[in-house]
Parts: structure tokens; sequence; C-alpha cells
């Protein structure tokens, strides 16, 4: 076989030979095209069209490396199966479309394509990661991020918690919580428990072993047939910049296998009861399978939703609020994950571009209030599940209901994220205008339009785009994201993450901060406190300097004191509208004299566009002092996606 075909790439078709001309005649006679030729059947005559037959129904499939897949590897093949794509599950020498990874963006040295892992993404969903990425926005806007519960970090935290616990108790004695502890680098339910006191005796083991969130835990949950349950939705971040969002339109709802009663101490321990993690409550002797999709320990989402509204619950107002949370949690996300970015795949550097679909855990409270429990960046995409034929011996057995959603999930994402589908469409257009030039040729136009639409035979898309078609609703909360441009502006090494001293003073100084009360002296002073306070708190000590965290506490404390006597969020903007304000300023001036020193004397406005487009960019790299006229630009920032 040649070697295209073993490449998946398709071959062109022979020329067909070419026919004699026939004399020409008064008029064109029966069987011939008024051009003399003769004429076939349901086939017009191509006068000057000049293109090979099937040149634009045929086409070369897209490449798929699911060498990586791991656990997804099934839903994957079936999803790859149903698009009639390529699929290459050993790698490729060559390079592939897109690259499918089970667990990290690291799996592969990938220099093109595109990849279903965002870098750092693993590391911004842990519990602890995640939990003061939404504290910083909890500080900025209370009332908008009051969908997850109150949380503490341990071991750093522990005094905090216990003071403020004792607080609350103090002022209203009637108040007896419960709080659910998690291990930071738990998954699957592994270690998670209950307690009703920070005095009890396994948080003290906790604090020995390893890092943890404690949360308050949420006693009213909404029940089904008397049991708790969770949803299990698939959002997926198709791009960071731009910023575009998809949710899937079902999920799974996950229950647990023991009917619930608010906490005590008697049924703390009761993991069948308080805990929907699959993977714990499939080891219940009460553990239903169910091919149905509304029976059973696992079903979909939608069929919950049928019966709430058969209930006479608003179901659009129930979906309303869980879009606002899956946006909401996503921006506040964004900010370090265009950190991680820029230090993955830094400007002028060769990269893939980058997806993923991430699994939201989200609980309804008895009042349909929606509250996000965590954010999975490798969520199950098994369709089966394992069947105890006899003690210690298991099958695999399919999964209908899981098959039904994950399936669309990964092929839809696959069809949104086509590489091809954009010159698909450029050849269907040439074609429509080809039938439009010549009447002629409208029959084989249609045709070949359907052969080139392979999607024809596929159910519409269950992935609904959320942002930027909600953006003005939420663009106001993404002020993080506009410091995390700043931080990154000021970072000076490609591929750092982490902000130097010289750097921050920069910063203070190109955007006009210090004054009388600010000097440069107690700028350093600042830098460095907070700056070691962070650095004592992180486990990743590879680079010394100021994270985006500390950066953004820094920022806090500048905004604080500059804007007085407004709230937080507003002096926080504020800060940040004058800080681009003034580096724009100093762009323009860049702009003017790389200009001038490159034009050798020219007038500054008669500069070429493309030196303009260039030169309109915020400068990477070190920042220049506002009194210098930098006649050599750092290369535009690279498009994040």
């Amino acid at each position: 076989m040649p070697r295209a075909a073993e490449e998946g790439d398709a071959r062109v078709p022979p020329r067909p030979p070419t026919l004699p001309k026939s004399k020409p005649k008064p008029g064109p006679a029966r069987g011939l095209c008024p051009h003399g030729k003769p004429r076939s059947k349901g086939r017009s005559c191509k006068r000057s069209s000049g293109r090979r037959p099937n040149e634009y129904g045929s086409q070369r499939p897209v490449t798929v490396d699911s060498s990586k897949a791991k656990t997804s590897l099934d839903a994957l093949k079936i999803s790859i199966r149903q698009l009639k794509w390529k699929e290459f599950p050993f790698g490729r020498r060559l390079p592939c479309d897109i690259y499918w990874h089970g667990v990290s963006f690291h799996d592969n040295d990938i220099f093109s394509g595109q990849v279903n892992k965002f870098p750092g993404m693993t590391e911004m969903v842990r519990k602890i990661t995640l939990s003061r990425a939404v504290r910083i926005m909890q500080n900025l806007f209370p009332e908008e991020y009051n969908f997850y519960p109150r949380s503490w970090i341990l071991p750093d935290e522990f005094q905090l918690f216990v003071a403020q616990v004792q607080m609350v108790k103090d002022g209203d004695p009637s108040w007896k919580p419960t709080f659910i502890v998690k291990p930071d680098g738990g998954c699957q339910g592994d270690g998670i428990y209950l307690i009703k006191d920070p005095s009890d005796i396994r948080l003290a083991g906790t604090l020995q072993s390893r890092p943890a969130v404690v949360q308050e835990y949420i006693c009213k949950p909404l029940l089904i047939d008397k049991l708790k349950f969770d949803i299990r939705l698939y959002v997926l971040l198709k791009s960071l910049e731009p910023l575009e969002i998809y949710i899937a339109k079902d999920g799974l709802s996950r229950f647990c296998t023991e009917p619930y009663q608010e906490p005590n101490p008697k049924n703390l321990h009761h993991i069948f009861m308080h805990l929907t993690n699959y993977s714990l409550n499939i080891h219940s002797g009460n553990f239903i399978h169910s091919d149905s999709a509304s029976t059973g320990s696992k079903r979909t989402f939608s069929s919950i939703l049928c019966r709430l509204s058969s209930k006479g619950v608003d179901i659009k107002k129930v979906w309303s609020d869980i879009i606002s949370l899956v946006i909401k949690t996503v921006i506040a996300l964004t900010p370090e994950l265009k950190v991680f970015y820029q230090s993955d795949i830094p400007t002028g550097r060769p990269g893939p571009t980058c997806f993923q679909i991430l699994g939201f855990d989200i609980l309804l409270m008895k009042n349909l209030k929606p509250i996000l429990l965590e954010v999975n960046a490798n969520p199950s995409m098994r369709i089966e599940h394992e069947h105890e034929l006899s003690p210690g011996v298991f099958e695999n057995v399919p999964s209908l209901v899981d098959e039904e959603v994950k399936v669309a999930v990964i092929r839809d994402t696959l069809r949104l994220m086509d590489p091809l589908k954009k010159k698909r469409e450029n050849q269907s257009q040439q074609l429509e205008k080809a039938g439009k030039d010549d009447p002629l040729e409208s029959e084989p136009t249609s045709a070949l339009d359907c052969n080139a639409s392979p999607e024809a035979h596929l159910p519409s898309i269950c992935l609904k785009q959320v942002f930027p078609k909600y953006a003005k609703q939420f663009n106001y909360l993404r002020l993080v994201d506009r410091m995390a441009n700043l931080f990154i502006r000021f970072l000076g090494i490609k591929g750092t993450m982490k902000l130097g001293p010289t750097g921050f003073r920069t910063f203070i100084r190109n955007c006009k901060l210090s004054s009388s009360s600010l000097s440069m002296a107690a700028v350093d002073i600042l830098y460095i406190d907070i700056t070691r306070r962070w650095n004592s708190m992180t486990l990743d000590q590879r680079d010394s300097g100021m994270c985006l965290q500390a950066f953004v506490e820094a920022f806090f404390f500048l905004a604080q004191r500059k804007f007085k006597m407004l709230p937080l969020h507003e002096q926080v903007a504020s800060l940040i509208d004058l800080c681009e304000y003034h580096l724009s300023l100093l762009d323009e001036k860049r702009l003017v004299c790389g200009r001038s020193g490159t034009s050798g004397g020219r007038h500054p406005h008669s500069s070429s566009p493309q030196e303009t487009s260039l030169s309109a960019q915020p400068a990477r790299g070190k920042p220049l002092p506002d009194t210098d006229c930098a006649s050599k630009l750092s290369p535009p920032r690279h498009a994040l996606s």
C-alpha cells in the first residue's frame, strides 16, 4: 500500500481521459451539451472550471493521536468512528491534527496541532488552589461567589479556622455546624471525612500527614427517593484568549446508596449516606446498576430535571444558576492558567493550541441553589463498569448511561475543535459561488456539497456555548484576569512564573504608583514581606520570586492605600484603570520612538502598517523605563488558545 494511504491521506483520483471533440453543428444535437460535447446522464458540461473531479468533495480525514488516551480510549474510539476520522492508537511519526491525552499536558512533546489539556490545569483545580482562587473572587464579589462553601486551608489556617468557628459559636450558641475535610491531592473520595468540631482527633492526624481543605458541610441537600445525589456536568474550555466556554446539555447524577439523615455524631462515619462519589458507592451492597437513564444509582441529569419539572420546578432557573456558577468558576481559574500557559508555551516557540473537558461536581440544595463541590481536570470518561462475578473476580460491563452522555461530549468536542472545518466551509462557499456563476453546474454542486458535509448524519451538537455568549453579564468580574495581564507583562524572562524584585519595581515605576507616602524602599519591603510569606505556603520552590496570588495581594494593598472610602472591587478596578492608562501612554511613547528610530528620520506617522501592528503590541521581556525610547521592540504576546 502506498505510504500516503498509510498516513491516512486521501489520494487524488486520476483525471479521466479527454473525449474527442465532435464537429460543430448549426444547433446542439440531442445528447450534446451547448458546447458540442457528449452530455452524460445527470451531469452538465464544465466549460472553464479547470477543476479535477471530486476536488471539493474528497479531503483527507482529521488525524487523532490516541496513544495517551488511557481510560477515555473506548469513548474516544467510538467518537472517531462516528466522525469518520483517522485514529493513530500507537502514535505517528508525522504530526497529527489532535492529540488526546488522558492525564497531563506534559504526556508528550508536542509542537503543533491541538492537545486536549491545558498546562497547569491539574494544579489549578486541586482543592487548595481552587479554594484560594475562589476566595480572591469572594473578597472582591462576595455575593456573586456565595456558591462555594466557606473553606480553610490546613495546616496553614488551622488556628484561623478554630478562632472563627469559636467566634460564631459565641455569637450563636444554637449553631451546630458540620465540616467536611478533603485532602488536597485526594480523588474519588479518598481520605474525605466529616467532623463536628475543630478539636476532632482525626483532624490532628490530617495536619501531620498531608495538606487539606476543610469546608462547611451542606446539611440540607435536595433529595430524590430519600437519597442525596450530586451532578457531574461536563464543561469544555475551548480557548483561553479569547475565553470560550461550552456546557454539555446533559450530565450524570450520582446517588448515595443509604437514605440521607442530617449529620449527627452517630452517622458521621456513614460514607454511603453523605458522600456521593461513584467510586465509593459502587462498593455498597445497595448500589444499583441500571441501563435506564432514570433509575439506578447513576442516572442522566436530564432525567432528574424531567422529574423536577413534573413537580412544578422552574427548570430554566436551575439551568441559569448552574451556567452562572460555571462561568464564574472558570473566570476565577483563568488568570493563573494564563501564567502557566505563557510559561510552557512562551512567545516565539512552537507549541500546540489547547482545549480541555472539565468535570464540574455540583450539589443542589433543598432550595435548588447550586453549590460547587469541586472541579476535575481529568473527569472519568469510562463507558463501562466493573461487575463482580464472584469474590475477587470482575468483568467489565457496558454502561449505557455513561455511553449516552460521555460519547456525545467527546464526539462534539472534537467537532468543535475540527481543524479542517473552516477549509470545508470555504470549499462549500466556492462551490455555491461556482453554481451561481454557471447555472449549468447547479446539479453537481449540490451533489458535491452533500458529499462534503461529513456531519450530515450526526445529531445536533450537545455542547452549548455560554461564553462569550453571555460575556456582557460577566465581564465586570474579570478584574483578576486584567491583573494577570499586568503580571505577565512584567515577568521579564520567558518561561518564568514568578516576578522578581526588579520586575516589581519596574511595575511600580511605569504605572506611577510610588509617591511621597510610598517610597521605593517601602515597595521593596512590601515585595519581600508578601513574597516570603507566600513562598512558605507554596510547595513548588522551583523559582524564587512573587507568584501571581502574592502579586494580587500586593495589588489589593496598593489599591486600598490609593483609593480609600470605596468598596474593594471599586478600589481594585480604579487601580487597574490607572495602571493600564499609564502603560498605554508608555506604549504610545515607545511606538513613536521606535518609528523614529527605524524610519531614518521620517515623520513618526509615516511608518508601514506592518510596523504599526508590531509596535502597538504590549512589550514582553524586561520592561523598559518610561524615559527610554526603545528602538528594539519585544515580540507581541502569544495568543492563548
